[in-house]
């Protein structure tokens, strides 16, 4: 009988990391929003009720996209979803003000994420260049 080894954690990049923080964030804002259009009646012809099952939608499609991250057209998910939001603020212009902030802070995920994350594994290849392989 031989022990199995346990298996190692995904390396997962900083831009994954914060895109998820994010995403996951935007989800609870998403159903908070939706529930606004419903108590606003915000939801134009459509019945109230329809604001809180968009920001339901919403919501679950945001934690569907923060899993999503480690494909690199996840980020595209990620992208699309910023722009509903953008479009939410049409029905009620707070959403205006929350596709703003979490748009910015998606923005800043992906771009300083990856940035950071490049900047990193240059360092690391050099170290082990230098140090011959060991971490």
């Amino acid at each position: 009988m031989t022990q199995e080894q346990p298996k190692q954690a995904r390396y997962r990049p900083l831009q994954e990391k914060l895109g998820q923080i994010v995403l996951v964030s935007e989800a609870l804002v998403a159903f908070l929003g939706g529930l606004v259009l419903y108590g606003l009646d915000a939801t134009g012809p459509m019945p109230a009720w329809w604001g809180v099952v968009a920001g339901c939608v919403m919501a679950v499609l945001f934690f569907l996209a923060s899993g999503l991250l480690r494909w690199p057209w996840g980020y595209a998910v990620g992208w699309a979803l910023q722009v509903i939001v953008l479009l939410g603020g049409f029905l009620e212009t707070g959403l205006f003000i929350a596709a703003l902030v979490f748009g910015g802070l998606w923005a800043y995920a992906v771009v300083w994420g990856s940035r950071t994350e490049r900047r990193v594994q240059r360092q690391r290849a050099a170290y082990e260049r230098e140090h011959g392989g060991e971490a």
